[in-house]
Formats: C-alpha cells, structure tokens, sequence
C-alpha cells in the first residue's frame, strides 16, 4: 500500500498541472493515468503545436456552464499571463495566431514536457497504464483508498481529472461522472461539444460535393447567443471549421443555426445594383460566392429571369439566404470528433474557489469533467490551469 497527500486520477493537463502546483507546496503527490504515457491530448491539440491559453480568457467565453459566473474566482486567481510567464520561463518560444490565441512555436511536446518538469520539481509520483479500479471513502480516517493492478494507494485528498467522452481513441472514460454519482454529486448530461455539424439527406445531396470548401462567415445559434466570425468549411458529411465548432456548443438538437456568407459585403446594395443592371441571379451569386457554392445557392432558386424582373419578395428571400442562411443540421459528429465534452459534474455541487465537492470532503474535480466548457482558442486549456491551480492551493 502507497499512502500519499494527495491523488491525482488522470495526467492530463488539468492532473499533471495540479500534482505539480500540490507537489511544490510540500504534499507527498501521485497521478494515476490509465493511458500508457501522459499528456495524450496535450499532444495533439493545436494542430501539433498547444493552443496553450488565450491571452483574453474572462468568464463571458465560459457562458454554457450551468453557472456562468463559476469560472471567475479560478480564472482570476490564476490568469493567462501566469501559465505565459510558466511557458517562458522554461524557455518555450511562442506566438499569438489570433485572437489572444497562445501557441507553441515548435511542439506540443514542449507544454507536456513542462509539466514532467513541474511535477519533477515537486518530486511528484506519477503512475502509467494504472487504471483505478474503484474508489472507497473511510470515514473514520478520512482516507480515500484506490486500489488497482500494481496495489493499493490511500490519501485523505482525491483529485479527480480524468476529463470526459472526448477523442475516446485517446483513452476517454466516464469515470469522473461515476465518481460523482458514487458520492451523490449531480451531473449536467454530457454531450459533444465544439463538434462539427452533419447535415440531413436533402442538404447532404445538395452541399456534399463542396467538401474542402472554406469561406469566411459569421454564425449563430440561437438570436441571444454569441456570434462567431470565423472560416466555414463544408465537409463531406455536413459544416465544420472554427465558426461552426463554436456554434455547436450553443446549438441544440432540433433547432436551427444562421449563417451570414458575406460578413464583409452590402448584400443590400449589391443585389440592388445588379438588378439595375439586368444581371440574373447567377452571375450575382458567382461574383459575391466561390464558384461551386454560387452555382448550388443559384439552382435553389430556379428563376432565369434578371433580377429587374424578380417580385421583391424573391429578392428578400435572396437576401436573406445570403445574410442568414438558415440551416437545420441534423446531428453532430459526436465524441470522436468532438474538441470537448459540454456538461459534467454540476458547478453549483463544487465550491468555486477550491473545485472541492460540498458534499464530500477530500474530493475535487477539475478540468473538463466539470460543467465547464470554453470557446474554441486556448480558452479550454485555461481553465484546466486555472481548476487545477484552484485545487492544488486548496488542498
């Protein structure tokens, strides 16, 4: 039997950042990971490069938690000036992308191998292809013991970050859900989240062959939700690229998004100048469109006619199709293609400051196995700093 301060289940970047803040305080740390090596999807984010915080992060990128004013307290205690100025000081070379978006110059590996060296640092125990296989609470010692194939390990604090249904081919499980439910803490149901959208048949016929083809667009969910003006990409199965990834975690099954293709143009004038010049609609659409989409969105129509000849309520629809394309997907791609996990363990069952279960002492969660989720750039990877940094001070 192992006896520690603290256990750390998963070494992803919430668990290894967490065991290295908890280790360099003077606790006697342990991370259990399941995987055969740690940082699996650390590794592959950022195109290969971490998109290791962004620089802007507050709590209105964090507005699909259950409580959006949960993420403040962390957010402010740990910022994303503090994880840059971690990343500089073991010499990482950095660039912004865009939109406060923090990347590595040269490779994930190097935000991986900075948190090996934390938890170095901290003379941090950290365990490989170590599934636990339950966990039991002593209420007489306060110790939670977790035992599994390589013996048993105690501590009288137990960190739970083992994320969520994400990139299961990475190892995903729901152990932190069962956890929860072990210990009578409600979860918020899980589903995909900044995940690409798939269209239903008639769409996919239509849409299909513009596969690999990316356009500027600003999109939305619902008329109250945020925004988003990034690129478009058709896929063969339906809408993805940044601007739709963001949209997913505001949509909901059943309803419909909006699409403006022209963010930058007067959709207004420039259908009013070309049915002063007799144009027809295609030759509209293929200067305003990419070629292939302009000759799908022109068949829809079916009027030959120059648009002088168009009754205004055609034209309005015209205009509207351009300005707010109403699209109702049919589904997402699910987990495996899904950048993040939306819901998880319930915010208002967690106290704010320390990420501890108000029910159950010893216990936190941290990272994406809460009800936390954050826009696509960096904004996910702070807050595994910031729950992490929360917990591992608190402890």
């Amino acid at each position: 039997m192992s006896d520690w301060d603290v256990l750390v289940v998963g070494g992803g970047a919430a668990g290894l950042f967490c065991a290295a803040v908890a280790g360099q305080r003077g606790l006697r740390v342990a991370v259990l990971e399941h995987q055969e090596r740690v940082g699996n999807k650390v590794l592959i984010s950022g195109g290969g490069r971490c998109n290791f915080t962004n620089i802007g992060a507050t709590a209105s990128q964090y507005l699909t938690s259950g409580s959006p004013h949960f993420v403040k307290s962390a957010l402010a205690r740990y910022t994303p000036r503090d994880f840059l100025t971690l990343v500089e000081r073991h010499g990482i070379a950095w660039h912004e992308k865009k939109l406060g978006q923090l990347f590595c110059d040269l490779s994930s590996r190097q935000i991986v191998d900075l948190l090996l060296a934390e938890c170095r640092t901290g003379n941090v125990q950290i365990f490989t292809s170590t599934a636990p296989e339950r966990v039991d609470w002593d209420s007489m010692t306060g110790k939670y013991s977790v035992p599994t194939r390589l013996g048993l390990h105690t501590a009288p604090a137990l960190v739970v970050a083992t994320g969520g249904l994400s990139f299961p081919k990475l190892g995903a499980t729901p152990w932190a859900y069962r956890v929860a439910e072990q210990f009578g803490l409600r979860l918020v149901p899980p589903r995909p989240g900044l995940v690409p959208l798939t269209w239903k048949p008639p769409e996919l016929s239509a849409f299909g062959a513009l596969s690999g083809l990316s356009v500027d667009a600003i999109a939305m969910a619902e008329p109250d939700a945020p925004r988003f003006r990034e690129n478009l990409l058709f896929t063969h199965r339906g809408l993805s690229g940044p601007a739709i990834l963001q949209v997913s975690s505001y949509w909901q099954p059943g309803k419909s998004i909006r699409i403006n293709l022209l963010p930058e143009s007067d959709v207004q004038t420039a259908i009013h100048v070309a049915k002063n010049s007799k144009r027809e609609v295609k030759s509209l659409l293929r200067h305003l469109l990419p070629e292939r989409l302009a000759l799908i969105f022109a068949a829809d129509f079916r009027d030959a006619r120059p648009l002088a000849q168009w009754p205004q309520r055609d034209l309005d629809t015209l205009k509207r199709r351009l300005e707010a394309w109403e699209i109702h997907p049919a589904g997402d791609e699910g987990y495996p293609k899904a950048e993040v996990t939306l819901g998880g363990i319930d915010t208002s069952e967690l106290s704010s400051k320390t990420m501890e279960s108000r029910k159950q002492p010893g216990l936190y969660f941290i990272g994406e196995s809460v009800d936390v989720t954050g826009w696509l750039g960096g904004y996910n990877f702070q807050w595994a700093w910031s729950s992490a940094h929360a917990a591992a001070n608190s402890i």
